[in-house]
């Protein structure tokens, strides 16, 4: 086991190299960088100084940036050197952690991944522990009463659930709930007047704001994992073992509970890790937008849209590296649950 561990621990040195290769190389090409954004803003500034004077000293504002100011913001900006030296510096400061300084906030990269970091932890939480808490025991539900008119029911409100694209319902509960009835805030986690409450208002008022970008995630995020434990389960109750154990005599809760459910969690456990994780990096972009709160995936999109790119080789090496170790740990876990499998 020590020696898999090992193995795969140094195969995500090439795994990284490789993302952060590729992703390097794809920057280089795309227009609209951060020199030449720079320049763009010079030249409107300039343009519209020149245009407001509008006198016989001369009109200059579209002649441009001069190239000794474009040296300079390149030198700024770290573009005067080789792609490959910029690179190379970039892979030895990712090695000691120091993923640099963003290009248009005045803060480095992991300043800001811990200034945002707060509103991801607090939609991946209550995604995660509630899309759980639901979808186990109404997926064992189901299995047990497969056939049945609950079974049909609940399978009905599960898919249509999550047909339902999370931004879509995001936005009609905004409509009904936050606009017309005024039942709940339209944005932020917490209040404008957050630090003169008491500590059980504070707690009443977070909940109060983060009900509906929770009940937008949750909706379509439990789905898979019902059918997933239902199918389990089913796939479990009808081998032989548990017709032996019924045959014995053993109670019918002592036979779900005892035999099936241990080997039918198997699969769904395993992959506890890779959701937990998930649920703080993934798809929370659009539910944070829509809400307007400031967490991870709002930051990722916006430094892609301003090609801020210490901010995004920055934050896509630590979501790849903790990705990388939580597939690990999902592997990991089989041995856990299942002695049966081996690494070996």
């Amino acid at each position: 086991m020590l020696a898999y561990i090992l193995k795969r621990l140094l195969l995500m040195i090439p795994t990284l190299f490789g993302v952060l290769l590729l992703t390097f190389i794809v920057i280089q090409f795309v227009p609209g960088g951060p020199v030449e954004q720079m320049v763009a803003q010079l030249q409107g500034r300039d343009t519209g100084g020149e245009g407001a004077a509008a006198s016989g000293a001369g009109y200059r504002g579209r002649q441009g940036v001069d190239a000794k100011r474009i040296e300079e913001i390149r030198q700024f900006y770290g573009f005067d050197k080789p792609a490959h030296e910029r690179f190379v510096k970039m892979l030895g400061q990712f090695a000691q952690f120091d993923l640099g300084k963003s290009f248009f906030y005045p803060k480095d990269v992991w300043s800001l991944v811990k200034e945002k970091l707060p509103v991801s932890i607090s939609l991946g939480l209550w995604t995660f522990f509630l899309s759980y808490l639901i979808s186990i025991p109404l997926g064992i539900a189901k299995a047990v009463r497969a056939g049945t008119r609950f079974d049909t029911l609940t399978s009905l409100v599960v898919l249509v659930g999550y047909a339902i694209p999370g931004f879509v319902l995001g936005v009609a509960l905004l409509v009904v709930f936050g606009g017309q009835l005024q039942w709940f805030p339209l944005r932020g986690l917490t209040s404008s007047n957050w630090d003169q409450l008491s500590w059980g208002a504070k707690v009443v008022d977070y909940l109060w704001h983060i009900t509906l970008p929770i009940t937008a995630s949750v909706l379509g995020a439990f789905a898979v994992t019902t059918m997933l434990t239902k199918n389990a389960f089913l796939e479990e109750i009808r081998k032989q073992y548990v017709l032996t154990a019924r045959a014995k005599g053993l109670a019918e809760r002592k036979v779900l509970w005892k035999h099936v459910f241990r080997n039918a969690l198997i699969p769904i456990v395993t992959g506890f890790p890779a959701a937990f994780i998930g649920a703080f990096f993934a798809g929370s972009l659009l539910i944070e937008t829509l809400f307007s709160l400031d967490g991870l995936g709002l930051l990722s999109y916006e430094s892609v849209i301003r090609r801020d790119y210490p901010v995004v080789l920055g934050t896509l090496y630590l979501f790849t590296l903790i990705g990388l170790v939580t597939k690990l740990i999902s592997d990991l876990a089989y041995v856990w649950v299942d002695p049966r499998v081996k690494f070996d």
